[in-house]
């Protein structure tokens, strides 16, 4: 049961991202002009990351008997962790392409842009031809196999869990492969888009096989459960503060910043909100279970009032 619910999951984080974003592009949502932008689609998925890893994933880990400064450790190892592979690119986030991104088309090599995230003409370049296309989709392969394992990680240690992490997967990298559209579809042709989006969701469709592969990997190393919701943990961590946040910190009007607030506090909002209802139903749960095994173990009268 648990194994299908992983694939299940993983299946509608990383294929349905790749087709909410075809969607969104489409009906013109995330473009410049829309009233719901790309900024608005980035705090959302940052506020819905940063309340999945606070307040789900590392509490659960904590509530184990391992010592929370082991799990701190391991927590700082995997921000050093993720930060490497994205040094070496091969953890493909969408700041990579963060120029392709529908509102941000005419801003992709202004002086903010490339100071922030250090790519150049040259990297614009390389994603213009076949094999950047070939490099994009490789990276996003990998990401999306790491993505399976951390939501199978989560499921493992609670089916609510593992749902509200891949909820939040979907979220995050739902304007990331608005961007790789933008940059697959090359000039634009319906026959570009549509082979675009096919290539994408083979991508994605590999978050499932890495859902797979976490549920036997998480399965035969039960005891060490809470070190990979710790890992989780940074991974989500480390993409909002790292990929999506900068990519806010752009000069705006008070209005604007205010959105983005507002946004980021409602992806918190949400997720905090599942997470303490789900949490209350799952002790709901134990607690019913927990009387029906007392009563189950109570001694029975018999109708003389004689106890068994």
């Amino acid at each position: 049961m648990t194994l299908i619910a992983i694939v299940l999951a993983t299946l509608a984080a990383g294929l349905g991202s790749v087709w909410v974003a075809a969607v969104l592009m489409r009906t013109g949502i995330g473009s410049q002009g829309s009233r719901f932008g790309a900024q608005h689609l980035l705090s959302l998925a940052a506020g819905a990351l940063l309340a999945t890893a606070f307040v789900h994933l590392l509490p659960e880990a904590f509530e184990s008997h391992i010592n929370p400064k082991a799990l701190f450790v391991v927590l700082l190892l995997g921000l050093v962790f993720f930060f490497l592979l994205d040094k070496a690119e091969l953890w493909h986030h969408g700041h990579e392409h963060r120029h392709a991104l529908p509102e941000e088309r005419g801003h992709a090599h202004d002086g903010h842009a490339d100071a922030a995230h250090g790519h150049g003409h040259d990297h614009h370049h390389a994603h213009n031809n076949s094999a950047g296309r070939w490099s994009l989709l490789t990276g996003d392969s990998v990401h999306c196999f790491g993505d399976g394992i951390l939501i199978a990680s989560a499921f493992m240690a609670d089916m609510w869990l593992g749902i509200v992490a891949a909820i939040s997967v979907l979220a995050h990298e739902v304007p990331h492969h608005m961007g790789d559209l933008v940059v697959l579809s090359g000039n634009g042709s319906s026959s570009q888009s549509k082979i675009a989006l096919l290539k994408l969701s083979l991508a994605g469709a590999v978050t499932a096989l890495g859902g797979v592969v976490g549920y036997f990997l998480v399965s035969s190393l039960a005891d060490f459960l809470p070190y990979f919701l710790a890992i989780a943990s940074s991974s989500f961590i480390y993409v909002a503060l790292a990929d999506l946040i900068p990519q806010l910190q752009r000069q705006l009007t008070a209005r604007q910043t205010v959105q983005q607030v507002v946004w980021l506090a409602v992806g918190m909002i949400v997720v905090s909100a599942v997470s303490t209802w789900a949490h209350g139903d799952h002790e709901h749960g134990h607690a019913h279970e927990g009387t029906e095994q007392h009563e189950a173990h109570e001694p029975h009268g018999d109708h003389d009032g004689h106890k068994h």
